[in-house]
C-alpha cells in the first residue's frame, strides 16, 4: 500500500512550520560559536597559529604556546577586561629566501604574524601576570585573585 502525503510546493522538509524553523535556529545559535562563551581562540586570524595548552591551579592560570623560531621581542602579550591576547611573528629567514638560485628549495614551516584571544574568568588577576619564552615555549602566568572569605556573622538575642 502507497501512502501519499500531501505537501504544499515550497515546503522544505522540516522547515515547514515557524516553530520548526525557530528551534533550528535556536541551535545555531547555541553552539559554541555563538553568545556570551563562545571561544574564538581556535578562529585562524593569522597566517599561522601556534599551539596552545592551557591549565590552572589553585593559585594561577598558566598558557602555553609552542612559538620556536619567535624572538621574544617580536612577541606582544595584553590582558585587558579578561581577555588574553598574544601576538607576534616569526619571520622567514634572509638567507633561505636570498638562497632561490642555488637549487631545489622547500619550506614547510610557516612564517608569518599570528594572534590568539582567550578569555578568562573574572577569578584572572590583571596586575598578577608574567611572560616568558623558553626554548620556544611562550609560558604565561595570570595569578588569581584573592577569592572573598565567607565568615559567620553571629545573630544577636535582642
Amino acid at each position: 500500500m502507497v501512502e501519499m502525503m500531501r505537501r504544499r510546493p515550497n515546503e522544505v522538509r522540516g522547515w515547514s512550520d515557524p516553530v520548526s524553523q525557530l528551534n533550528r535556529l535556536n541551535q545555531l545559535f547555541q553552539s559554541p560559536l555563538w553568545g556570551p562563551e563562545a571561544d574564538f581562540s581556535a578562529v585562524e586570524t593569522s597566517q599561522w597559529v601556534p599551539a596552545v595548552d592551557i591549565r590552572e591551579d589553585e593559585q594561577q592560570f598558566v598558557v602555553e604556546a609552542d612559538v620556536p623560531g619567535v624572538d621574544p621581542n617580536d612577541i606582544e602579550v595584553t590582558l585587558e577586561n579578561n581577555v588574553l591576547t598574544v601576538r607576534g611573528e616569526r619571520k622567514e629567514e634572509k638567507e633561505a629566501a636570498a638562497d632561490e638560485g642555488s637549487g631545489t628549495r622547500r619550506i614547510e614551516r610557516a612564517y608569518g604574524a599570528f594572534y590568539r584571544r582567550f578569555t578568562l574568568p573574572d577569578t584572572a588577576d590583571p596586575e598578577n601576570v608574567k611572560a616568558r619564552n623558553e626554548q620556544g615555549v611562550l609560558r604565561i602566568e595570570i595569578g588569581k585573585k584573592e577569592a572573598a572569605q565567607s565568615r559567620r556573622i553571629p545573630v544577636e538575642n535582642g
